[in-house]
């Protein structure tokens, strides 16, 4: 027969339900030495401290805790009786008994401590609270006044960082450890919701589990797992921690089933190493292909925290993007390092290391889906009116078809800005910014600008927000091997170049309120100039504004290139209008905007982009929220001639947490075919989970690529290819969590299979480290 994870009937009615964690103070509360026979002392005494129950005129008795390392003060000791028996020589304390020390307490229905045989017995509803906070609940409990050996009868432990462990005996060994004996052990809830007992989802059932007091952990011996009432696999050499803090052992292995590696079991190993870092090595065996070693290390430094995590193995690699290569067996892996570290109030470093040794490594492993890997160090110092940042960055690409040689490597990034409040009643700011990019095979480039920017704003009489803005700036560029980059237009002119800057702006908001069905709206119409004179763009390099597309969120920006190698020049007139209604429940926002030119540039913006005529295309963006519940965002750009959508953008969530459905769908129609960075494109995502009771569910997501021939000549979909679908059923609840996952690739590259995959995942609370 187990023992009961639930409190005795007893202690649910009186209340003393709790979480409880641990027993090292048992023995200590309870080794009081015994008092002397004091003369005048009565064989009843009402409730009152010991130290007033004895003949004032002697030495109140001392209650250490035997064999405690600070055991060294007096116990305060309550009990609504204390008897002592002159023949037998026994003391005994009845009724609500409370024993307190440092921290820590005991309570029962009564003590008997016989001085003759040095026997400590504490009987009904004992429950004991340690120093952390831990509680015992049992029944009964033996001690000598030595604490050499003890007994504990159907006994119950919770511990305070969750996870309980019950028994039907329980001692205390000469070095201080608490034996249990047929004990059971979980992290589960063992009560519902109206207080009544239920099985627990999982438990460890073991034959012996021996907490050591000194170390704060319990070790499990002849245990075994048991999950929804079914026994399953041993757990060998278990061990888990009564305060929470983690601690060295094995970890719960994983199982995956792909394509690419077929059967894959992963086995753990973690090492802590410290109260500040730890370390996590595991072993990944597969049916085909060769073992894998992964690794993470963590630290948390008094100025900041980093990880390392890296993959290592030798496997067969079928290179992509390199025509006539031959597979071959190699060392492969990735590396992963991240870290930030706060110096002092203003200055900070973050930095991020990514790198693969092939294009294909973490697909096959299934570790990321990630096509570029990008590697960052950042220096900055941030005050109330100043910005420094000592930057640079690098990218590593995972596309098939793409040159490594051309991918930029920006060394250093500098950028300072100052802010200085009051001048000519508003602010400017002031900015001085560098960049350096190289690369191992294309063009090279460096920039450096200052640059200073003025803003007012004010509200008239009539509630009209105005904005006035004034801009300057002086570039410097220099550049070499640009034959070597193919879009003619981002090449600008070899060696040294300078340009001035100087734009001028007006904006214009006039925000309406009022009623509208049981709601309030607010419609705000908006008017922008913006001017600037003729700029040499093209002279210079392109190499931080190339992917230029109108959009609702750059209507009425200063620039509307998403960089600073270009700039929008001439004089343009920008109009829209925002419109917002908010009633119980419900919010909509919208916005709908269009510029119009007094100049055209078709050398600056491709055909495609919505800006390469005097009037601009249409675009706008509506976002319609009903509680928690309903969430659908549109964004669109409409021609301006045929009213073709160039962009048609729709995202929509419905649901709660548990059960919800999320779908999003892209296209984008611009008819560029001379600039890689503006393709078109059509997509379809879409992503649900339904509940299923209380605890189950079940999910599914997928992506479809839609684009066909007539989109992109260089995409091979025919308009309908699945790119990677997923679905799956999990159960969780306050302690567990299983998931079976099905997922399928649908798209080849390289080594990493097309096919499916099919992944089991388990996490118990307070249980995952052996």
């Amino acid at each position: 027969m187990l023992p009961a994870l639930v409190l005795p009937q007893s202690f649910r009615k009186t209340g003393a339900h709790r979480w409880l964690a641990g027993v090292a103070a048992l023995a200590m509360a309870l080794g009081f030495s015994p008092a002397h026979a004091q003369d005048g002392a009565t064989s009843s005494t009402p409730v009152r401290p010991i130290e007033q129950a004895v003949n004032p005129t002697e030495p109140a008795p001392s209650l250490p805790f035997s064999g405690a390392a600070e055991g060294t003060g007096p116990i305060g000791f309550e009990a609504d009786q204390v008897q002592y028996g002159y023949e037998d020589g026994t003391v005994t304390a009845t009724g609500d008994v409370v024993l307190r020390r440092s921290g820590q307490s005991v309570r029962a229905d009564s003590v008997t401590w016989n001085q003759k045989t040095g026997q400590i017995v504490a009987s009904g509803n004992i429950r004991l609270i340690d120093q952390d906070g831990n509680q015992l609940f049992t029944d009964r409990v033996e001690l000598t006044d030595e604490l050499k050996a003890g007994a504990m009868e159907n006994l119950l432990i919770a511990l305070r960082e969750g996870g309980r462990v019950a028994a039907e005996l329980g001692r205390r060994d000469e070095a201080g450890n608490i034996i249990l004996t047929k004990a059971s052990y979980t992290g589960c809830a063992v009560e519902d919701d109206k207080g009544c007992p239920k099985s627990p989802t999982w438990r460890v059932n073991a034959a012996e589990v021996i907490y050591d007091p000194n170390r704060k952990n319990l070790k499990f011996r002849g245990a075994r797992i048991e999950l929804f009432g079914i026994s399953l696999l041993p757990l060998p050499g278990l061990m888990l921690a009564t305060d929470g803090r983690a601690i060295s052992g094995l970890l719960i292995p994983d199982v995956r089933l792909s394509a690419s590696n077929g059967v894959e079991i992963s086995e753990g190993y973690y090492q802590r190493l410290g109260d500040n870092r730890d370390i996590q090595i595991k072993a990944h065996a597969f049916t085909e292909a060769a073992p894998m070693i992964s690794a993470q290390y963590r630290q948390l430094a008094d100025k900041g925290a980093f990880q390392i995590t890296g993959y290592i193995t030798r496997s067969v690699l079928i290179p992509v993007g390199t025509p006539g290569s031959v597979s071959k067996t190699e060392a492969r892996g990735y590396l992963f390092a991240n870290g930030r570290f706060q110096f002092d109030p203003y200055w900070s470093l973050t930095s991020s290391i990514r790198l693969a040794s092939d294009r294909t490594f973490l697909r096959r492993y299934d570790i990321s889906r990630d096509d570029r890997l990008r590697s960052t160090v950042e220096l900055e110092r941030i005050t109330n009116d100043s910005y420094l940042s000592v930057a640079g960055w690098a990218t590593q690409t995972l596309r098939v078809g793409d040159s490594q040689g051309l991918v930029p490597v920006a060394f250093p990034v500098i950028d300072y800005r100052k802010r200085i409040q009051g001048i000519g009643g508003g602010k400017l700011e002031l900015q001085l910014n560098s960049l350096g990019i190289t690369r191992s095979s294309g063009q090279e480039t460096q920039r450096a600008f200052a640059g200073a920017k003025w803003d007012l704003t004010r509200m008239t009489s009539m509630g009209q927000l105005v904005t006035l803005t004034g801009l300057v700036r002086g570039d410097v560029y220099h550049s070499s091997d640009n034959a070597l980059t193919q879009t003619v237009s981002y090449r600008g002119n070899p060696g040294w170049e300078a340009r001035g800057i100087a734009t001028a702006a007006i904006d214009v908001k006039w925000p309406l309120v009022g009623k509208f069905m049981n709601g309030t709206q607010v419609l705000t119409p908006r008017f922008q100039i913006v001017a600037s004179p003729k700029i040499k763009n093209l002279a210079v390099p392109n190499e931080d504004s190339r992917a230029i597309d109108l959009e609702d969120s750059n209507l009425f920006a200063l620039n509307r290139f998403p960089g600073y190698d270009r700039i929008e020049d001439g004089v343009r007139f920008v109009y829209g209008v925002d419109w917002q209604w908010q009633a119980p429940g419900w919010r909509i926002n919208s916005t709908i905007g269009q510029s119009y030119s007094l100049t055209s540039k078709p050398t600056l913006f491709p055909d495609g982009t919505g800006l390469s005529s005097r009037s601009s295309d249409v675009v706008g963006r509506t976002e319609v929220r009903f509680r928690d519940f309903v969430k659908l965002t549109h964004r669109f750009r409409v021609d301006k001639d045929s009213l073709a959508f160039r962009r048609n953008e729709f995202d929509a969530t419905v649901g709660s947490a548990r059960t919800y459905a999320e779908i999003g769908y892209l296209r984008l129609n611009r008819d560029i075919t001379t600039v890689e960075d503006l393709q078109d494109r059509e997509e379809l995502r879409f992503a649900g989970r339904v509940a299923i009771g209380k605890n189950w569910s079940a999910f599914g997501s997928g992506v479809i690529n839609l684009t066909d021939r007539n989109e992109d000549p260089l995409n091979t979909s025919d308009g309908w290819q699945p790119l990677r679908t997923r679905l799956g059923v999990a159960y969780e609840d306050e302690c567990t969590e299983i998931a079976l996952t099905w997922q399928r690739d649908f798209v080849a590259t390289g080594d990493a299979r097309r096919g499916n995959t099919f992944q089991i995942y388990f996490a118990l609370r307070n249980l995952g480290i052996r």
